[in-house]
């Protein structure tokens, strides 16, 4: 039997080697933490060139601060930094921390594992470089760098992960590593819009992005240029502030949804996080406008207070804590409710687009000598021979003559004028039924195509939602009450709340210690496994002290009854139905998508039409 192994201290290159496996897990790894570097520098501009997804060459150059001779030397010892304040008491704090970095821990955690080399000059100082490989150190030696007057810092990491080979077996595809690169300085640049930021690729350019204003204009095209033209088209803008907590950005409308969360950017005091409660904020947010496997696009900027949140979580630095969670889910969820409320009828942009898509002809062109020839297909099978040879006939009476008389007076039509003048309500006035399903409507500048099932159990829901808020809940009385037994702590906390659970329906009263007696329940719910319920609610009270979980459950209900108790489609509606439908769509918020996050209608602009058919 093998003795076993005395304590003993392990050498600083083991050292720096175990903590480069938290802080540098891949090649867009240490291209945040140095990017980060250089944001807190102060640069205005940051360039970062790659080669091999990474791995082979890593260069960030800036024109911040930069460091001295001296400096220099020290920013490659582990946990030497400039960026931890101290306290009152001489210590450094650690929950006033207002930089992107402050472990110390990227530079020699970097050089532990790969060849790097620093260059950096400071206003007031010449440029100094310093060589680090497998932890021995070079320098730092005077070098030209930069002109007179400029400062900066240039870092460059070759051969990354040479000293710990087995790690490159863990690197996906360079296509997939360049790729989280590109991620990274896209979230960053997100974060810091007035700051000019170039990414190259083995040579490519695949970020340029230039300096933009940091209010609330400048934050948008930025979000433009790296989400989307389409993004800031579908955009509403977030503004709302509470407890000192203030919570800015952009959220896309419901109709413009994805398969994924990819598209769901979220910032803490500038700094790029992933947070599973902030997740659950904009999707509680959302629950009434999307299905589950949809999820809505947005960037949000949370700004607090230092000593609000605690960022000393993890090495990589990207999850958070809050000191009062509760308070940041109720702002996200109240700002993201009261833009998509400010929305009204509103639809996406892209609705409209895809449709005219599906309409447009194929485009092919065929290349010839000192020619080309633009060919327009049908899509639809067969058009082309059913409509070949056809020709629209005079009437057998007509003639050239009768082509140039005036047209016969019109007769006078006072109800259709009534309708024509009020084709100014934004979505028009009906003026057919198709297939009994689409409603067709006329609008001053175009047409817009209602599905009626969807816009109806739109309406019927939202009256649901509205009689539940009010606390308008029908109850169904427990002829035996139901007692449930729970840990006492849960108890206390159900019990805590029971006037706000009242609101939804639900009645419950203490009996005795770690006991509910539950008397009645929401009658929407119908049958209810009360402890499930109880159980459930307890859990969402201890995590975020909000009880949502019966809010989802009635807002479920009511979406379901809406659902099927809407007008169907196949049923044919006279105009006037047709009309009032189309007024309370007007008159009700979220109306431009169904319960399920689908558009309710398509407007197609005069404009477009016409250039379907080239007329413009």
């Amino acid at each position: 039997m093998t003795a076993p192994l005395r304590i003993r201290k392990l050498g600083d290159g083991t050292i720096n080697r175990i903590a480069a496996g938290e802080v540098v897990e891949r090649p867009a790894s240490a291209v945040k933490e140095l990017v980060e570097n250089a944001l807190d520098a102060g640069a205005t501009r940051i360039g970062v060139t790659i080669s091999g997804g990474g791995a082979t060459l890593i260069v960030v150059e800036d024109d911040g601060v930069g460091m001295d001779a001296g400096e220099l030397r020290l920013a490659v010892e582990r946990h030497a930094t400039s960026k931890l304040p101290l306290g009152a008491d001489g210590n450094d704090d650690l929950t006033d921390i207002t930089t992107l970095g402050f472990r110390g821990e990227a530079l020699p955690a970097i050089a532990a594992v790969a060849r790097l080399t620093v260059t950096s000059r400071t206003i007031e100082s010449e440029a100094h470089v310093i060589h680090i490989e497998a932890g021995t150190v070079h320098g730092p030696e005077p070098v030209g760098f930069l002109g007179k007057n400029r400062s900066g810092t240039r870092v460059e990491v070759c051969d990354l992960f040479f000293a710990t080979p087995a790690r490159l077996k863990f690197l996906k595809s360079v296509r997939a590593e360049s790729l989280a690169v590109m991620d990274v300085v896209k979230r960053l640049a997100m974060a810091r819009a007035d700051v000019a930021f170039t990414l190259t690729d083995d040579g490519r350019d695949v970020v340029s992005l230039g300096a933009e204003e940091r209010l609330f204009d400048g934050k948008l095209k930025r979000l433009s240029r790296i989400m989307g033209r389409d993004f800031s088209d579908n955009a509403l803008p977030i503004d709302a502030a509470r407890e000192g907590v203030r919570l800015t950005g952009f959220a896309g409308l419901p109709t413009y949804n994805r398969a994924s969360a990819q598209m769901q950017f979220f910032f803490v005091n500038g700094r790029p996080v992933r947070d599973r409660a902030l997740l659950g904020a904009v999707r509680g947010a959302y629950t009434d406008f999307l299905a589950r496997d949809r999820h809505p696009a947005l960037a949000l900027f949370l700004d607090c207070d230092p000593t609000f949140v605690d960022v000393n979580v993890h090495p990589a630095k990207t999850e958070v804590r809050f000191r009062d969670a509760g308070l940041v889910r109720g702002l996200i969820v109240g700002a993201l409710k009261g833009a998509l409320h400010q929305a009204g009828h509103r639809a996406a942009t892209t609705v409209a687009n895809a449709a005219l898509d599906a309409f447009r002809p194929a485009r092919t062109d065929v290349s010839g000598p000192g020619a080309e020839v633009h060919v327009f297909q049908p899509r639809i099978a067969g058009l082309a021979d059913r409509l070949h040879g056809y020709h629209a006939p005079l009437a057998a009476t007509a003639t050239v003559a009768s082509l140039h008389q005036a047209p016969p007076e019109p007769v006078h039509d006072h109800e259709h004028d009534h309708e024509q003048n009020e084709e100014k309500f934004p979505l028009g006035m009906a003026r057919a039924q198709l297939h009994e399903t689409y409603i067709v409507a006329q609008t001053e500048d175009g047409i817009v195509i209602v599905d009626q099932h969807a816009a109806h159990e739109r309406l019927v829901y939202e009256r649901m939602k509205r009689a539940i808020a009010e606390g308008d809940v029908a109850r169904q009385h427990l002829l035996i009450p139901e007692v449930v037994e729970m840990d006492e702590g849960d108890a206390d906390r159900v019990l805590a709340r029971a006037e706000e659970l009242a609101r939804f329906g639900l009645i419950v009263e203490s009996f005795g210690p770690g006991v509910v007696l539950v008397r009645e329940t929401p009658a929407l719910l119908g049958a209810v496994d009360a402890k499930a319920l109880l159980a459930d609610i307890a859990d969402e009270l201890a995590e975020t002290d909000s009880a949502t979980s019966l809010q989802e459950r009635l807002d479920h209900v009511s979406a379901t009854l809406a659902c099927h108790t809407s007008v169907r489609a196949g049923r044919r509606l006279n105009i006037e139905e047709m009309n009032a439908l189309l007024r309370e769509m007007e008159a009700t918020a979220h109306s431009g998508q169904c319960n399920h996050g689908r558009p309710t209608y398509v407007e197609l602009k005069l404009s477009d039409i016409e250039r379907l058919f080239g007329r413009r």
